[in-house]
């Protein structure tokens, strides 16, 4: 294997990773990424859900290799009293943990707050979970369609005259673990400044949606507003929809300032529009969308995509092309930045996928290896980091606690 140590300006952090499917498991990729030591813990014989998740290739989840990239898989069952010592052992060790247990649930185990803190005073926990540690719903379910229904995000989304609709993507969960990444570099500064006692984070991952629809609350609290549905149509500037162009792709168009206006005007031979009272302010360009639509959707299709890219480059205009995945992997933009990664593989010895986001000039991260099987580092967290012998591994194993 290649050189294992992490690049990058969290060099030195470590953190356990115990929590499943994809919020909790991105937060720490994220700090792998930038260089933290993760270890990874699940449950012997069984695994992360995620392992099963398609796309497959040769049995092997795809989805897997990502979302846990760059860290150590080990196997503990810390529901048993073996188990839990050793957890709390790592635990000492560790600067942080990651989990997405029903609230609750670590309590059960006799792994509390206080035995955590009693294990590491300065141990940051990060706990993620559906509707927070606290509530009604505490112990409800959280899976992303849930959060991103009951945040908010579902109900603004689709045509107006179609039910609300989902993304192509679980998007609520890799927004609460961006959350978490967060969170947990804003409870290690206050660590850096000297403070004695650690952090007991509490992200709830339908607020995390919430929160990031920004105007729709003070918009309901000071208008008495009810957001809906518009489509593609964007309600603060215009034109904002997607178009089909001549060659039966699409292409988005945005921009609500004066300029911008102005330099879409001119990409489709239409400066005549700058002037127009009926578009002389954003204000004015929202309540005459419909126009515009005509007028800007009836110049795109006639035009192909690259030819539409090509004419609004030319003035610097707003509309970029809707690229399907083949087609971000052969953009020069995103070859020039490396913004597709190739990375070391177990399995399939080297696969490619998103690099690191964002960029660091100084101190760059590194993507170590794409995510491993099942209990590939047990002897990096037994023997290394616990020191423990072969014989003490083996009575382990056959108990079934690693």
């Amino acid at each position: 294997m290649t050189d294992t140590r992490g690049n990058g300006p969290l060099a030195g952090l470590r953190v356990l990773d115990i929590a499943t499917i994809i919020a909790g498991p991105m937060a720490a990729t994220m700090m792998a990424d930038f260089g933290a030591e993760v270890v990874k813990l699940e449950l012997p014989g069984v695994g992360d859900g995620l392992r099963g998740f398609p796309p497959l290739k040769e049995g092997k989840s795809l989805w897997w290799k990502v979302t846990n990239r760059g860290k150590y898989f080990g196997t503990l069952d810390l529901r048993r009293e073996e188990g839990k010592e050793l957890f709390l052992r790592l635990v000492a060790q560790n600067d942080v943990l990651v989990e997405n247990f029903r609230p609750g649930t670590l309590d059960r185990w006799g792994l509390d707050i206080d035995t955590l803190w009693k294990a590491n005073p300065k141990l940051v926990i990060l706990r993620l979970s559906g509707f927070g540690q606290d509530g009604p719903y505490r112990e409800m379910s959280g899976l992303a369609r849930i959060f991103e229904a009951m945040g908010g995000l579902t109900a603004i989304s689709g045509d107006a005259d179609s039910p609300p609709m989902h993304t192509g993507y679980p998007i609520g969960d890799p927004i609460g673990g961006l959350f978490g990444a967060f969170a947990v570099m804003a409870a290690l500064w206050r660590v850096a400044q000297g403070d004695q006692q650690g952090e007991e984070i509490d992200l709830s991952l339908t607020e995390a949606l919430l929160r990031i629809i920004e105007v729709l609350a003070i918009e309901y609290d000071q208008l008495g507003a009810v957001r809906e549905r518009a489509g593609n149509r964007n309600a603060y500037s215009a034109p904002s929809d997607v178009y089909l162009t001549s060659d039966k792709r699409y292409v988005t168009v945005a921009g609500s300032t004066a300029r911008t206006f102005a330099n879409n005007a001119r990409a489709i031979g239409r400066p005549d529009l700058i002037d127009d009272p009926r578009f002389c302010d954003n204000s004015a360009r929202v309540a005459n969308v419909e126009e515009l639509d005509r007028v800007f959707g009836g110049w795109i299709a006639s035009h192909t995509q690259e030819e539409a890219v090509a004419a609004f480059r030319a003035t610097g205009g707003t509309l970029a092309p809707i690229y399907s995945i083949d087609q971000i992997f052969a953009d020069p933009q995103f070859i020039a930045r490396g913004a597709i990664a190739q990375v070391e593989d177990e399995d399939f010895g080297n696969v490619r996928m998103q690099g690191l986001v964002p960029r660091f000039r100084r101190n760059p991260g590194r993507i170590r290896w794409a995510a491993k099987r099942i209990a590939a580092d047990n002897d990096y967290v037994y023997k290394d980091l616990l020191g423990l012998d072969d014989s003490e591994i083996e009575q382990l194993v056959a108990k079934g606690i690693i």
